[in-house]
C-alpha cells in the first residue's frame, strides 16, 4: 500500500505542479480569464493562485509539511472555485455545463486534499522536516 500512496503522490503532486507553473507560464491567458470573471488585481491573484497550487504540489509530492500544503490548496480552491466557477449565474446552457464540471472538480479535489490530513505523518518515502 506504501507504494501505491507514493504512485499517488506523484500523481497528484505533479498534477498541481503543472497547474501552478502553468499560472506563469501562462499569466497573461490566466489573468484575462481572471478578469473577465471580475477578479480584482487579476495578475496578482493569477500569480498567487499558481503560487498555492505549487506549494501544495510540491508538499504532496515530497511529503514535505503535509498540513501545509493542504492549506495551500485548500486557499486556491475555495475561492477559486466560488468566483470563477459561479454555474448557478449562467444562463447559457452550454457555459453552465462547463462551469458546473469545473466547479464538481474543484470540489472533489478539495476532499481529496482535505483527505491527505487524515494520513498519519511522517508519510513514506517523504522529505520531512
Amino acid at each position: 500500500m506504501d507504494v501505491l500512496f507514493l504512485i499517488g503522490r506523484i500523481i497528484v503532486g505533479a498534477y498541481y505542479i503543472s497547474g501552478g507553473l502553468r499560472h506563469f507560464t501562462q499569466l497573461d491567458m490566466y489573468t484575462g480569464y481572471a478578469g473577465s470573471k471580475g477578479v480584482p488585481a487579476p495578475k496578482t491573484m493569477s500569480a498567487v493562485a499558481g503560487l498555492l497550487l505549487l506549494i501544495g504540489g510540491v508538499s504532496i509530492l515530497l511529503g514535505i509539511k503535509p498540513v501545509i500544503g493542504v492549506i495551500a490548496l485548500v486557499l486556491f480552491f475555495v475561492p477559486v472555485t466560488f468566483t470563477m466557477h459561479k454555474f448557478w449565474t449562467v444562463s447559457d446552457q452550454m457555459a453552465k455545463m462547463s462551469e458546473m464540471v469545473n466547479f464538481t472538480k474543484n470540489m472533489a479535489l478539495l476532499g481529496s486534499a482535505l483527505m491527505f490530513l487524515a494520513i498519519p505523518t511522517p508519510w513514506h518515502w517523504s522529505i520531512h522536516r
